[in-house]
């Protein structure tokens, strides 16, 4: 029965290296269970020399669909087929990247989701939803309805998708549309920017962006473009935005306790302070621009939201909340005061 190891790639932050190896098993559990038919066994961290992987074993050689699915993973840096029990022989990768990796890296600020778990929240979110094996034959949309400085948009972006982003926090707003706009600049992507603003009872209630890109000038004349929109605006009206479902997945990095909220709006603030409150007011608005069959992947601190009462809330909106056993061993610790999970749920087609 043939045996693979999965080298995990190595993590800047030294808590989340850690558990690398734990959250790739759940991760690689899910793609397993929802996207490969069940057909990796025995997966589990092993070490080899010292060194991390995550193993499984297969009734027959892997498949090149599964190979790409595998390449996709958020830690994984190279595949290998375990030998007699002693050899490695190497497995080619084919990670989708659509664009550059820089894309992800090169931002770096105070506060900022690490990179690998932004994608593995989009992977196991992908893997729910009824429109993953669309991609990539057809271009996926996403939402991010709290996005900070864009980490998932970029993530987005790097898969091919058309990517959208709310956030109510002017600074972090204009930060996201300049870095992204010089990035294509450096990148010399043909581009086109179109900026306005956000009108709400007759007086400027914020800001909103659309970008446009191609690689190049063919694919721009082609309209093979990809579409980033933000929108400077408090999330809770989000059904004023989007007013027809169009997302097939949505993702969201919960706030933690710190701060997601404009000065101006006091019950903004204390909503950010207060997922749970976050979530009652702006659900209804995220849900309702989901298509049927999407999924919305939720991560959180369970030391401000116990999963029971975040998963009754997602019961309570309508939506259908995937208990699979993997989908519930992504609890890793970030620092003292943060326990981060995830919640994935589906709305129903």
């Amino acid at each position: 029965m043939p045996a693979y190891a999965l080298l995990l790639r190595p993590a800047a932050n030294r808590l989340y290296s850690k558990g690398a190896a734990a959250l790739n098993t759940a991760e690689l559990s899910v793609v397993n269970g929802r996207v490969l038919a069940d057909a990796l066994g025995e997966i589990g961290p092993t070490v080899i020399g010292g060194v991390d992987y995550v193993r499984f074993q297969t009734d027959a050689e892997l498949a090149p669909e599964a190979v790409e699915h595998l390449s996709n993973l958020s830690s994984a840096f190279a595949l290998f087929r375990i030998v007699d029990d002693t050899a490695l022989v190497p497995v080619t990768l084919t990670p989708v990247a659509h664009l550059d990796d820089d894309l992800l890296t090169i931002q770096r600020y105070k506060g900022k989701t690490n990179e690998q778990f932004t994608k593995l929240l989009l992977n196991v979110t992908l893997a729910a939803s009824a429109h993953a094996t669309d991609w990539p034959q057809r271009r996926l949309r996403m939402l991010d309805p709290v996005c900070g400085r864009g980490t998932s948009l970029n993530q987005g972006l790097v898969y091919g998708f058309d990517v959208d982003g709310i956030e109510i926090d002017r600074t972090a707003y204009d930060a996201y549309r300049t870095f992204l706009v010089t990035w294509m600049k450096d990148k010399r992507f043909k581009h086109q920017v179109h900026s306005m603003p956000l009108r709400r009872d007759g007086k400027v209630a914020g800001r909103r962006t659309e970008v446009v890109f191609a690689r190049d000038k063919d694919e721009y004349k082609a309209d093979d473009v990809q579409r980033v929109r933000i929108v400077n605006d408090d999330t809770t009206f989000t059904a004023e935005h989007y007013r027809k479902p169009v997302f097939d997945a949505v993702i969201a990095d919960l706030p933690y306790g710190v701060q997601h909220a404009s000065r101006a709006r006091p019950d903004a603030r204390a909503r950010a302070r207060n997922p749970q409150e976050l979530l009652e007011a702006a659900l209804d608005g995220w849900t309702g621009a989901m298509k049927p069959g999407a999924a919305i992947g939720l991560s959180y601190n369970v030391k401000v939201l116990a999963r029971d009462a975040l998963v009754g809330l997602l019961d309570r909106h309508g939506l259908a909340v995937c208990t699979d056993d993997a989908f519930c061993r992504f609890e890793h610790r970030v620092d003292h005061a943060i326990t981060r999970d995830l919640v994935v749920a589906t709305k129903p087609a």
